[in-house]
């Protein structure tokens, strides 16, 4: 049973891409998914394969980019939150838009919800266009269970996927068991 009686609490899929560009950029991704795993009511349910992009819209030196599906009880105001605390945990700085980062946490999708607010959009409002979302948000959502309480975000065709994994330099450099 878990505790505070979160047993009760509804519970959603949530999925959150995390990539970098500065620094141990694969040890702060480890991290990270193991942060997500220690949330209050919070499990990892999957992690996608680890790619390197090219870095769109910013710049620096190449991204390494993946996306983690979470079983949680947290709303997703508080799971953003949560995000933002544990980028700064791993000292990400935003001296501008799109500056080269030690981690960045985008929750991309909750269960479903369709959500806009000055703080959050739901779902991620510019997932459809980027590879380093798409490309391994599709390669998880196809290895989870379907859950009828939390639906698979919208995903493009293989072949827009391809398109942008062409435009945007996106490759696989480990499979799914890069956290081991």
């Amino acid at each position: 049973m878990i505790a505070n009686g979160l047993s009760l609490a509804p519970r959603f899929r949530a999925f959150v891409a995390l990539g970098g560009n500065l620094g141990d950029v694969r040890a702060r991704l480890r991290a990270a998914v193991a942060s997500l795993g220690d949330l209050p009511g919070t499990c990892v349910e999957g992690v996608s394969s680890l790619y390197r992009t090219r870095p769109v819209e910013a710049s620096g030196p190449d991204f390494l980019n993946a996306v983690v599906a979470i079983d949680t009880v947290l709303a997703p105001q508080e799971l953003l939150r949560t995000l933002l605390s544990i980028e700064l945990q791993h000292e990400r700085e935003r001296p501008h838009v799109n500056a080269p980062r030690t981690l960045d946490l985008d929750l991309l999708h909750h269960g479903g919800a369709i959500l806009q607010t000055p703080t959050l959009t739901l779902p991620h409002p510019r997932q459809q266009g980027r590879a380093f979302v798409m490309t391994p948000l599709a390669e998880l959502a196809a290895r989870l269970p379907a859950r009828a309480d939390s639906p698979v975000p919208d995903l493009l065709s293989a072949e827009k996927r391809a398109e942008l994994a062409a435009a945007q330099g996106i490759e696989a450099i480990s499979g799914p068991n890069w956290l081991d």
